[in-house]
């Protein structure tokens, strides 16, 4: 049996806008493929971001920390100063620079957390610098 005109005619149409469907659903695929990778990726570099922020606050609560530490030691050695006034004049001085070194210890480490807190570039600067490429915001 042979076939006619007409039908070899509707069969390439058809094969023709089968193919083309075919290639059309891929390329949503492959689109929809790219802005999940593209999203899990900002969301990993978001991840990395919020651990760096977690770290650096950990850093500012130890120093805070040891900050109030040396303070609280030198109170104590401020104190012991005061008791040491009655005694030799070599004890006096030996606690009174050990107290002012226990204080400056206190200011610079504090001075020190105050600068680590400080953050020019903001929050998350990584993330929103990509976010802009990927618009093509540079």
């Amino acid at each position: 049996m042979s076939k006619s005109p007409k039908d070899s005619f509707s069969a390439g149409r058809f094969g023709a806008q089968h193919a083309t469907g075919s290639g059309l659903l891929a390329s949503v695929r492959q689109l929809l493929s790219t802005v999940l990778e593209t999203a899990q990726v900002r969301l990993e570099l978001l991840g990395t971001e919020l651990e760096a922020e977690k770290n650096r606050l950990l850093d500012v609560v130890v120093l805070v920390a040891v900050a109030l530490v040396c303070w609280a030691l030198g109170l104590v050695m401020l104190c012991a100063t005061v008791v040491l006034l009655v005694d030799e004049a070599w004890r006096l001085a030996a606690a009174g620079a050990m107290a002012l070194l226990m204080l400056g210890a206190g200011l610079a480490l504090l001075a020190f957390a105050k600068r680590r807190l400080r953050n020019p570039l903001g929050m998350f600067h990584a993330s929103v610098r990509e976010l802009a490429r990927d618009r093509g915001n540079e």
